[in-house]
């Protein structure tokens, strides 16, 4: 022999348990072609129907290979067994270490199913809070909005979530509708204050700037209500009062606003009440002291 061959194997041949599984597999699969064959033109020749005949033919083929797996899986099963265990120890490892990417494509799968939001939504995750301006599959990019959660302006700065937190964390859509939207926000005062004067000038000032679209707004909500099955929202403007501590009232406006105005017509509201308005209690002024007599 050779130099150049010594490395080679001397034997080259199958086990020998192999090889009538081999020999099974050549006769299960010769036999499968066979009765497509005869069953193929067995249709053609009996089947007038052209529409009949192609679905008895894509039938039967579907039907003979599902036998084909049936008989390779019964031929080759004590193998398979045997490779599905260390397929499975090989899952095991790899899932181990993607852990954190499989969340992340679940989490995608999550709130694309879910239709939680879509781009130019404005959403709120944990702490998170911005507009979606790109989705992929391991991440979700936010343009900040803040601060806080009342605040309605762009930080400029640009968030990345990986997606594997929508598995887990609650998601807070504040653009429920396309083209209107509800806008909510507290105004404090104290008990002494002259809160009531306020709490009308509050609710005049938005119905002021409200008027001019209430009617489309009715109608969008109404056919929002009824595509959903919601009972419709009213639209008009409201101003309640809550007391969340003793000694202080708060005057919670809500209004229907175009979607992207929020802040806008907050400014606009606070800027008209509080600039041309003193509600702040009026402390009396300290009477003269008498001169004292010597």
């Amino acid at each position: 022999m050779p130099e150049s061959l010594a490395w080679f194997p001397d034997n080259l041949s199958l086990p020998e348990s192999a090889l009538p599984l081999l020999i099974s597999t050549t006769l299960l699969i010769l036999g499968v072609i066979a009765l497509r064959v005869v069953i193929a033109g067995v249709i053609r020749r009996n089947v007038a129907s052209s529409e009949l005949r192609g679905r008895l033919l894509v039938n039967s083929r579907n039907a003979l290979a599902l036998l084909a797996v049936f008989g390779l899986v019964f031929i080759w099963g004590e193998q398979l067994r045997s490779l599905a265990l260390s397929i499975v120890a090989i899952a095991v490892a790899f899932v181990v270490a993607t852990k954190e990417l499989i969340l992340c494509v679940s989490g995608s799968i999550l709130k694309g199913g879910a239709g939680s939001f879509s781009i130019g939504d404005r959403i709120q995750v944990k702490d998170f809070r911005g507009d979606v301006i790109d989705q992929t599959l391991l991440t979700t990019t936010l343009l900040e909005v803040g601060p806080g959660k009342a605040s309605h302006q762009r930080t400029g700065r640009m968030i990345v979530l990986p997606n594997a937190l929508f598995v887990s964390e609650p998601v807070t859509n504040e653009s429920f509708t396309d083209h209107w939207d509800f806008h909510v926000f507290t105004v404090p005062f104290k008990r002494e204050d002259n809160w009531p004067a306020a709490r009308e000038a509050l609710l005049n000032a938005a119905n002021r700037h409200c008027e001019s679209y209430l009617d489309t707004a009715r109608k969008y909500m109404s056919k929002v209500g009824t595509a959903r099955g919601l009972e419709v929202p009213s639209v008009d403007p409201r101003v309640t009062i809550q007391a969340p501590a003793a000694g202080e009232i708060h005057l919670t406006v809500r209004l229907p606003t175009r979607t992207g105005q929020r802040s806008y017509i907050e400014q606009a509201i606070l800027s008209e009440v509080f600039l041309n308005n003193d509600f702040s209690a009026k402390k009396p002024k300290p009477e003269p002291e008498e001169p004292t007599k010597e």
